[in-house]
């Protein structure tokens, strides 16, 4: 996909490879640049929201009301920008993948302004879908505009790999997505001939997001120390259940979807869907809102801090959050809040059962969660492994992955084809 123009029968000249260097690097800053200036820009605006503003109304900044009355206006405010922008702030985000071809240029304005509001507004979204979006169109038009006879499958896959790499801090999350679908596709040459501009890109992105924002997923969760046979039983079965948990997301997903798009409008919908997601923050608490990345930190620094039920409540409520916010048109990503369902499952499970070392039963549910939501193994497996950044894990997590695949495998996924039935 990425290099056809660099590989044809065997392996590509070394000298082909060199010339993707340049402009792998170029996109990949470019593409952590626009992730860098988004972020910085919801997180500016959420001040406002959530401090600034309710402080002059003398309101509680996570007050139930204020949650309720906040997520219904993002919801209605993004509904109008949908409703008047060129492009529509581009198609169903719930046909959507991470990797797609490229948008027109036009709908990039909007998609960028809704993706800023639902971030700054609490949304249970990351960034991460709309962002690739806007940097693989960015990145195509000018392939376009300045070396037409370049394939457009390469600047794809450069943007693609350079935001990757920028949200995970990592070139490897870019080479493990990228290699799956590399390997899904009948194409000739070697693996890391079709991975060398894209991981350049990557790179390039990861170090741009390190020196300027120094993002780190590390949950700093207490050490792992040894192995029990205990614990493979544990591994299975925690990673299982976050499977299971984030299947009954993906088997609800096309009804709910159904449910909303009856309401035939983009401004009832998305404030219909912003309600529904300010009465579950009220219910989950506001640790449950936004894409979930600060929040997880949250948890993890205090593993004791909640009992069983109210983990079980914030895993189950931010799951629920991330059906509705994804079915219902909000655009956003589904692999954060992903990962804070899966770390409230884990420490639901250690506060269940207290023998269960902390960093095994987080890593595993994660996995677990990951496996059903964005049925991708090696991220899956990745983003697991670097939460608890301890390589004892890894044998357990490959381990507890094989079970956990085998309930996700062949069954329907989290995106729907245009006439709504889910793919698979």
């Amino acid at each position: 996909m990425a290099t056809d123009s660099a590989v044809s029968v065997g392996p590509a000249p070394a000298r082909r490879l060199l010339t993707l260097i340049v402009p792998a690097l170029a996109v990949g800053v470019a593409s952590a640049l626009v992730l860098l200036g988004i972020s910085l820009l919801a997180e500016q605006l959420q001040d406002v929201l959530w401090q600034t503003l309710p402080d002059a109304l003398s309101v509680g900044r996570y007050s139930s009301l204020w949650m309720i009355v906040m997520l219904t206006a993002t919801g209605l405010a993004i509904g109008l920008v949908i409703q008047v922008v060129p492009g529509r702030a581009g198609p169903d985000p719930a046909t959507m993948g991470l990797v797609d071809p490229p948008l027109p240029p036009g709908v990039l304005p909007g998609l960028l302004v809704v993706t800023v509001l639902a971030l700054a507004g609490g949304v249970s979204l990351g960034p991460e879908n709309p962002i690739t979006a806007a940097n693989i169109a960015l990145a195509c038009w000018a392939g376009r505009r300045f070396a037409p006879d370049t394939p457009a499958a390469l600047w794809l896959a450069l943007a693609a790999a350079g935001t990757i790499g920028a949200l995970f801090g990592t070139p490897v999350a870019a080479a493990l997505i990228l290699s799956e679908t590399f390997a899904s596709r009948a194409e000739p040459g070697a693996l890391w001939d079709r991975l060398f501009g894209p991981l350049a890109a990557g790179a390039a992105g990861a170090l741009t997001m390190t020196l300027l924002a120094h993002p780190s997923f590390n949950l700093s969760l207490p050490d792992y120390t040894h192995t029990h046979w205990a614990d493979l039983l544990s591994a299975i079965v925690i990673a299982s259940a976050g499977a299971v948990l984030g299947m009954a997301a993906v088997y609800a997903f096309p009804y709910v979807h159904r449910a909303f798009r009856a309401v035939r409008h983009p401004v009832p919908t998305l404030t219909l869907g912003g309600l529904l997601l300010g009465l579950l923050g009220a219910l989950g608490g506001h640790l449950t809102l936004f894409k979930g990345l600060d929040e997880v930190k949250v948890l993890a620094a205090d593993p004791s801090g909640w009992s069983a039920g109210e983990f079980a409540v914030m895993a189950v409520v931010k799951t629920v959050a991330l059906l509705i916010a994804a079915a219902c048109g909000f655009r956003g990503g589904r692999i954060f809040p992903a990962v804070f369902s899966g770390v409230a499952l884990g420490l639901c499970a250690h506060a269940l059962v207290d023998g269960v070392p902390v960093a095994l039963a987080v890593t595993c549910a994660v996995l677990g969660v990951l496996l059903a939501v964005t049925r991708q193994g090696w991220l899956s497996l990745f983003t697991a492994a670097v939460l608890a950044s301890d390589s004892t894990l890894l044998p357990l997590l490959c381990v507890a992955s094989l079970p956990a695949w085998l309930l996700v495998t062949g069954r329907p996924q989290m995106q729907l084809h245009r006439d709504g039935t889910p793919l698979r």
